[in-house]
């Protein structure tokens, strides 16, 4: 008789090949793979008896939805929204160690792009559907589940058109679960499990200078570049006044806790700096932030030319969205101006109610060393477009991981890999806050 295999005998596989679909996101000159990516998650769900609907923003801009309320589910309780993405930044293969697409499992890890952002979840979400079904377990309340195309992008060709377009199939779930949240970080003897309780808000500004154009060889007061470079110096080299969010606040007070220090607000990234590469995603948090990304002027060396842009990635703390605005227009010097290419809401939540209790204990089966606690992200995801309809949102794709292992580094990084056995805890943690949640 074959024996029926676990979630977490197949996790691993299945994360394996989610990430032989090249599923590459380059921004405005689109993405590749998001539709076969679909398609294998809409197969996965299928061999169990769900059926899923794929809808397209664009031809192969795919994003697939599909309701899980099996018999047994508590259907007069509103359903939980559990979301992925399938696309993933790119990757330059000769910069790896292995394929970035090849999906290959060496010394207990998965390695690819993807692995860790996010089909290492996606890989979760469907193992422990996919088992539940088998096993005939119920989850406690219906389940929508939801696989978004271009997350990596800001999702105007994914979780936003979705939202925008279709509200009727998901406006119903009051809370939402997905990247990027319940991992764990060791700090002194303890395991933190930080779970995401709000983002910051996206501002990708264009900044465009104004001169008159000339020949190089003329000397020239109306510059386009010097006054650009002027902006770009302002915008790049300006100290941002620190801004301590509530979820920042509980993070930093079990930081506290468990190296038994005070965490001074005003220079907090030396005391985090012990916590690894963690520090650099806190202290993007402690305030506003502005990068100057991208330059583009002239064509010509002996022409002055009448016009320079640059591209600066910013993005605000819930709560100071003018105040950053008001910032950058004080920053620019005349003939500077900039326009908004993509603005997207902060998103937030409060640390308390009976999903993070759910998630808590659920920690606590699989770690009961486990230390729950909130904190905000310096990036985006997909939460801000569900935030909008008016969900609770929580990063929670649960991994216990190595305290060697520098995993925010992984992040868009080379060499993206997760253990398999964090993905067979975070199976663990899934399955039994289903039973919860």
């Amino acid at each position: 008789m074959t024996s029926i295999p676990s979630a977490v005998d197949e996790v691993a596989g299945i994360c394996s090949d989610l990430i032989r679909f090249d599923t590459s996101n380059f921004g405005p000159s689109g993405a590749k793979g998001e539709r076969e990516a679909a398609e294998y998650v809409a197969a996965k769900l299928d061999e169990v008896g769900i059926v899923a609907e794929l809808f397209e923003s664009e031809p192969r801009r795919t994003t697939l939805v599909a309701d899980w309320s099996p018999e047994g589910c508590d259907t007069s309780l509103p359903p939980l929204l559990i979301h992925g993405h399938t696309d993933v930044v790119p990757a330059i293969a000769s910069d790896w160690q292995v394929d970035p697409f090849a999906g290959e499992i060496i010394d207990g890890y998965v390695w690819g792009r993807g692995a860790v952002d996010m089909k290492d979840f996606d890989a979760i979400i469907l193992a422990v559907v996919r088992d539940r079904m088998r096993t005939g377990r119920a989850p406690r309340r219906p389940i929508r589940l939801v696989f978004t195309a271009d997350e990596e992008a800001g999702g105007p060709m994914g979780a936003t058109w979705f939202a925008n377009n279709h509200p009727e199939l998901i406006a119903d779930c009051t809370e939402a679960i997905g990247e990027v949240g319940g991992f764990s970080i060791s700090v002194a003897d303890q395991r933190l499990y930080l779970i995401q309780t709000a983002e910051k808000g996206l501002a990708w500004l264009d900044l465009i200078a104004e001169g008159t154009a000339g020949h190089g060889s003329m000397r020239s007061d109306d510059n386009a570049i010097t006054r650009l470079a002027e902006a770009v110096t302002n915008i790049g080299q300006y100290s941002w006044p620190a801004r301590i969010h509530p979820a920042q606040r509980q993070f930093l007070d079990a930081v506290e806790q468990a190296l038994g220090i005070q965490v001074n607000a005003d220079d907090a990234e030396t005391t985090l700096a012990r916590l690894g590469s963690i520090a650099r995603m806190v202290g993007a948090t402690m305030s506003n932030t502005a990068n100057p990304t991208m330059l583009n002027a002239g064509y010509k060396h002996n022409v002055i030319p009448g016009h320079a842009t640059a591209g600066v990635d910013g993005r605000f703390l819930p709560g100071y969205e003018q105040e950053f605005y008001d910032t950058i227009a004080r920053l620019l010097p005349d003939k500077v101006r900039y326009e908004v290419s993509i603005s997207e809401v902060a998103v937030e939540t409060t640390f308390d109610g009976d999903l993070v209790d759910a998630m808590t204990a659920s920690l606590l089966t699989q770690d009961p060393g486990a230390v729950a606690v909130p904190f905000i992200m310096s990036g985006g995801t997909d939460a801000k477009a569900w935030s909008r309809l008016g969900m609770r949102c929580f990063g929670f794709a649960p991994l216990r991981l190595p305290p060697e292992l520098d995993f925010v580094a992984l992040f868009h990084g080379v060499d993206e890999r997760v253990p398999t056995e964090s993905l067979e805890f975070g199976c663990r943690v899934l399955d039994d806050l289903l039973d919860r949640a």
